[in-house]
């Protein structure tokens, strides 16, 4: 039994220590054993340390040193967990839990306990929130064949899966359709002062979508840092009327983790269209201009993350498009009476 941040937590190996994220000194540490468990769960993912950092300083509802416990055997980061909060637009308090374990460190006990403080914080986390909206655990499995345990750690603790989605693959750039884009609407390079216009436009065009919350300042702080690098990829249809973002594909090619994985992959994602400039052919139309400018640089194949249960069938029109589902992911929720 060890005391960290005033919880206490049980498991059945000896010899680690509990203790709180350590900012100054714990994200290389870190970064690693993400990138160890993402190989061992199928997640063809490359963490890298400035990435995870710019997350983390510009997660809303999250405080690194309160909210986040790292598990520690001698001088090797072998287990992580945090929990973080906030309101979506349907009124419900969510609490996130995200997490985990070594895989020469699994099975024994290890994510139990951690997932066993990710709760216990979220209660102290709930206490002074009101209690009158509907409140709820949230936690995500990337990749439901590969990480069984998880699912199965998540299941036996009372989590039940409420959403699934997809990593969807077009596995060649060939037969690419030249399509027009809608009348009254033109791509434009895009400019370092555009990203306040594409934030905006992208924030309101996924109010349709399930969990949206409104994003906060700190959200723009983050998109800017992460996307700054490859805006000549970017497909931006502006009205020529109004001046206004009608609808965008984010393209980004990732060069460390195609050299890793052996692939030319590009990603075209996000893709949004905002609400007045639907049904019209518009995100079709980006997303063809998307491949040629990825096969433009390289790239044989394209992959994006869709919510197979999104409204707006946007499943159904990447599969017209000529990409398929390689990846199932779960969201997952536990109703709890939390901080009460």
């Amino acid at each position: 039994m060890t005391k960290v941040m005033e919880i206490t937590v049980s498991v059945t190996t000896a010899g680690l220590v509990w203790r709180p994220f350590d900012v100054a000194h714990d994200y290389p540490a870190l970064v690693e054993l993400m990138n160890v468990c993402n190989e061992a769960d199928g997640i063809e993912s490359i963490e890298t340390l400035d990435g995870i950092t710019n997350s983390i300083n510009h997660m809303t509802g999250f405080n690194p040193a309160t909210d986040m416990l790292v598990v520690q055997a001698v001088d090797q980061i072998i287990g992580y967990g945090r929990t973080w909060n906030w309101v979506n637009d349907v009124g419900e308090c969510i609490y996130g839990i995200h997490g985990n374990v070594h895989p020469a460190w699994r099975g024994k006990g290890l994510g139990r306990a951690i997932l066993s403080w990710q709760e216990q914080r979220a209660r102290e986390i709930a206490t002074p929130h009101s209690t009158s909206e509907p409140r709820f655990l949230q936690a995500f499995v990337h990749n439901i064949d590969k990480q069984y345990a998880t699912l199965h750690l998540l299941e036996h603790a009372g989590y039940t899966t409420i959403r699934y989605g997809f990593m969807m693959v077009r596995e060649n750039l060939d037969d690419i359709p030249d399509l027009p884009l809608p009348h009254g609407l033109e791509v434009r390079p895009v400019r370092p002062e555009h990203l306040r216009c594409i934030w905006d436009a992208l924030n309101e065009a996924f109010r349709d979508h399930w969990g949206h919350r409104e994003s906060t300042e700190a959200d723009y702080e983050r998109f800017v840092n992460e996307y700054d690098q490859q805006l000549h990829l970017w497909q931006v249809a502006w009205d020529t009327e109004t001046n206004e973002v009608a609808g965008m594909v984010l393209n980004e090619i990732t060069a460390y983790e195609n050299e890793c994985f052996h692939e030319k992959r590009g990603w075209t994602d996000p893709i949004c269209v905002r609400r007045a400039w639907r049904r019209r052919g518009l995100a079709r139309a980006l997303i063809m201009r998307s491949l040629r400018v990825l096969r433009e640089q390289g790239m044989t194949e394209a992959a994006l993350g869709v919510d197979a249960q999104n409204p707006n069938k946007a499943m159904h029109l990447y599969e017209r498009c000529g990409y398929r589902p390689v990846i199932k992911s779960y969201t997952m929720r536990k109703e709890q009476r939390i901080g009460e």
